[in-house]
């Protein structure tokens, strides 16, 4: 069975109820990565939390990232973009160069692109061996296990839209002198090999949803609704751990 072909894109927002929805999210989340922060509440650091982010090209994955940040204190997140591995990155195991930008307790980290590049991009386009990016689930796997075991809260998106509105959003950006440059001739490669993509998705879908880490498919055909899913599923998340370690979400402010 196809996840993304079950994915049903039609949800949207008004403008009005988009920005309204979106504020009260982000007071909620805000409120949250305090609690985290030892900065409110009994003043103890918090399990680290670490939100990665995946999906199509043009599905709104900047978007979604600024919103999720937007209205935090630029000390207490980190956010990390990756790209095609260096020269000298490749000459190390591939989950190397994410290591220095994990969270730490009372810590959180936002990661634009992450290490499913090995079985997504570098799959399709033959940057790894087979037998490389077919070991690389059962590696990814046991690298989500063991942050969440030390108390680590995962949270994996993958934005999903249309071949439509994709094609809608890469004439836009082709058409703005100031987006054009989002738009690269890789971009229209990738979308030629949507197919191959497809079938990446689906089994890094199956091989990597965990208990611990499982994954979420946000319908992002409408940005706006996206960006509001995004950020309540991260403090629904939050708000599941809290409450599995027995900490109260929402604790006296003041003695």
């Amino acid at each position: 069975m196809s996840r993304l072909a079950d994915v049903d894109l039609s949800p949207s927002l008004s403008k009005k109820d988009g920005k309204k929805q979106l504020k009260e999210a982000q007071a909620r989340l805000v409120h949250l990565r305090l609690l985290l922060g030892g900065q409110i509440g009994p003043g103890e650091l918090g399990p680290p939390l670490l939100v990665l982010f995946e999906g199509w090209d043009a599905s709104g994955k900047g978007g979604a990232i600024q919103r999720l940040v937007g209205e935090l204190d630029s000390r207490h997140v980190r956010v990390a973009q990756f790209s095609a591995p260096t020269h000298d990155e490749k000459r190390h195991h591939f989950l190397w160069r994410f290591w220095p930008v994990l969270p730490g307790w009372g810590g959180m980290s936002v990661l634009d692109r992450t290490w499913y590049g090995r079985v997504l991009v570098e799959r399709v386009e033959g940057f790894a061996t087979e037998e490389a990016w077919r070991r690389a689930y059962g590696e990814i796997v046991d690298l989500e296990t063991s942050l969440a075991a030390e108390g680590t809260i995962l949270v994996k998106f993958w934005l999903h839209v249309s071949p439509e509105e994709q094609l809608h959003r890469f004439e836009k950006r082709r058409a703005d002198p100031y987006k054009a440059w989002k738009l690269t001739d890789e971009d229209w490669r990738n979308r030629e090999k949507r197919a191959e993509y497809e079938t990446a998705v689906e089994d890094m879908l199956e091989h990597t949803h965990t208990e611990v880490a499982p994954w979420h498919v946000i319908p992002a055909d409408d940005k706006r609704w996206a960006r509001v899913a995004v950020v309540r599923t991260v403090c629904e998340a939050i708000e599941r751990a809290l409450h599995a370690r027995g900490i109260d979400p929402d604790p006296p402010l003041t003695n």
